[in-house]
Order: C-alpha cells, then structure tokens, then sequence
C-alpha cells in the first residue's frame, strides 16, 4: 500500500465541501464522504457513525462490499471511544484486538485491518469515520490514519455547514408557508365566512321558500365546505413534517371569530379562555373552530343581541366551548340545520351540545368534546 496522495485528499476535501456549500442534504453528503475515505486510505469498506444520545453509534453511510447501514455499536465500542475522546484508534485486526473485539458486529467479522477517527467539529460532534480491510490485508500505516483523521475533520465540518445550509432553506420555506397559511386563514377564511352569514340575512329579509331557499342553502354548504377544504390547506402549510399535526393554533382563531361576528354585530363579543389551548389535538381544534363559527352565525342572523359571551375553557380531560346571546332567542320556524351541524361535529370527536333558548334569556350554546 503507498502513501496517500495529498491532491488526492485535497481534490475529495474540494469535493465535499462543493456539495455542502451547493445545500444538499447532510443525508446525501455522507455516503460521498464515505466513499471518499475508502478510497484515500484503499479500503475495502468504509462507514460514517452518528453518536446518540446514549453515546451508541448508529452506522448512517457505507461504502463497500456489505451494507450494515442501521446497526448499532456499544458506547464501550472503538468507534464511540473516538467519536467521544477525539482520538483515532488502529488495529491491525479488530476482531483478535482486546480492545475492538468484544465489539465486532456479526456482519464485520470477514475484515480485519480497522481505523476509525473522531467525524465532526470540536462544537458538533457528529460520530466517528471508520475504515476496514478484509482478513490478511496489510494494516492501516500511521500516514494512512493521519489522512484519514484530518479527512475526517474536514469532511464533517462540511456535513455541519451542509446541516446549516439546510436549516436555513427550511426556515425560509416555513416562513414563506406560514405567510400564505395566514393570508388564507385572515383573509380569504374571514370572507368566506362573511359572504356566508351575508346570505343568510338575505335569506331571512327576502323570506325565499322552496326551491330558491334550497338553492340558496346549497350555496352556503358549498362556502362552508370550501372553508374546510381552505382549513386543511392551512394547517398543511403549518405543519413543519406533514405527517404529524400542525400548530392549531385555537386560541387565534377564537379571537379572530369573534372579530369577524363583531363587525357583523356592531360590537365585539366578550371572550374568555381558561386553560391552555396550545397543545389541543388538530383535529379537535378544528371541530371547536368550526362549532364556534356556526354559533356565532347563528347570533350574528337570528339573535338581534346587545351582549355576545364567548366562554372556552381547556382542563386536562375536556374542552368546552361556551357561546351566550341576551337576544331574543331561537325563533319559530327557524330551520335548525347548523345546530345540527354543532351537534353532529361533537358527536363525531365523541362529545356533545346542548342548547338552551327563550325569548326572555336569550341562548346559550355548550360544545364539548373529551380529551382523552
């Protein structure tokens, strides 16, 4: 085995830091820095490490004739030993040294000559970068581990500027997510829901019946399915990983309700909340949102209200939502369609809604739904 070239280890160096600095995921620099160490210290395989928690390595990149991408080694191991203290370890067969031996995993055991070198920054470190030669090839010279080790340094802190690089891409991206999410929501949501409540007072002012009235119904089902659709939109856009629920956000869009139906009303309702809403479930958010919209909606067209109280609290098994007019209540004659619709939504997250109205109290509307 000769000694290794220095353009050999400068043009790999070149090449790695190029794909960090081009913003490539650290996911797909690594198995270049892999193949990269193999080659400049003629191994037959070679492995990239991450540290855990636990100080175990999980091996993330390889480059050779095995694939053991997801074993884990010990934190007693060789490789955690460098990737902790920040020093190589050499032997010139790992599975007969005292030191490596015990740690050998099943699929290692055909190579023989071993080095690894601490993979990382001093600030962050990301594991360790080992290299193996199959049983009987001549060990790993001293020059070999001193190329492999300032390698090693050098890649990792392109893998760190690459993790960087990608951060920032995705805080751009979120931001830019979370400026359309609340364009959407504060402003297209807001006017469908106006245009909604507006239709339904000319419904009552014009006092359609038959097919017209339907027509007219069917138009407000259609704003309020496009509502949800645009809903879903939003808290898509919000979700950092779309697979897990986003930020509901609740208590926003509880104010932002009661802006809405103020400025239908002529005056802004009064709201409380007891409890924290931040970590109610997407779903469940959604539910209490739309309940309340469709309470509101039925104050803002059939109440004639001085007073709207919008009351939502949070304990750790249930959340209620509470909304009282001083109107006049439920008139005769009144389709009950949305209080249909609060009632089915409370029924569906296993809840309920009860209502109580007159002429003399005015209504209250109670939404609840469980936690658990």
């Amino acid at each position: 085995m000769t000694a290794v070239d220095p353009a050999l280890v400068l043009a790999a160096s070149t090449e790695i830091t190029s794909a960090a600095l081009a913003g490539d995921d650290p996911d797909a620099v690594l198995p270049l820095v892999v193949r990269r160490a193999a080659e400049l210290a003629e191994a037959d395989l070679g492995l990239a490490m991450a540290t855990g928690d636990d100080g175990t390595l999980t091996v993330e990149a390889s480059s050779g004739d095995v694939d053991p991408v997801g074993i884990v080694l010990s934190h007693r191991s060789s490789a955690a030993r460098a990737a902790r203290t920040g020093v190589a370890v050499v032997a010139d067969d790992f599975t007969t040294d005292p030191r490596t031996a015990p740690f050998v995993p099943r699929s290692l055991r055909g190579y023989g000559p071993f080095a690894v070198a601490p993979f990382g920054t001093r600030e962050r470190k990301i594991g360790a970068l080992a290299v193996y030669r199959r049983k009987g090839a001549p060990p790993f010279r001293p020059d070999t581990v001193e190329v492999l080790t300032a390698f090693a340094a050098q890649a990792g802190l392109a893998v760190v500027l690459a993790e960087g690089s990608t951060a920032r891409q995705r805080i751009a991206v979120y931001q830019e997510r979370e400026r359309i999410a609340r364009d959407l929501h504060d402003v297209i949501i807001q006017r469908l829901y106006a245009t909604g409540v507006q239709l339904e007072l000319l419904n009552r002012r014009l006092k359609l019946d038959g097919r017209e009235a339907k027509r007219l119904a069917d138009c407000v089902d259609q704003l309020d399915q496009t509502m949800a659709e645009v809903r879903a939109t939003v808290r898509a856009l919000r979700s950092a990983d779309p697979g897990q629920p986003a930020d509901a956000d609740l208590r926003a869009s509880v104010l932002a309700e009661a802006r809405t139906a103020g400025e239908l009303l002529g005056f802004e309702p009064e709201v409380r909340v007891d409890g924290d809403l931040a970590d109610v479930p997407a779903d469940l958010a959604d539910h209490a949102r739309a309940a309340l919209r469709e309470a509101l909606s039925n104050v803002v067209r059939h109440s004639g209200a001085g007073r709207v109280e919008i009351a939502v609290t949070r304990d750790p098994t249930r959340l209620e939502l509470r909304v009282a007019d001083d109107g006049c209540g439920i008139p005769r004659g009144v389709g009950r369609r949305g209080l249909r619709h609060l009632e089915e939504r409370a029924l569906a997250a296993g809840g309920g809604c009860e209502v109580t109205s007159s002429p003399r109290t005015g209504t209250t509307i109670t939404w609840h739904v469980p936690l658990a």
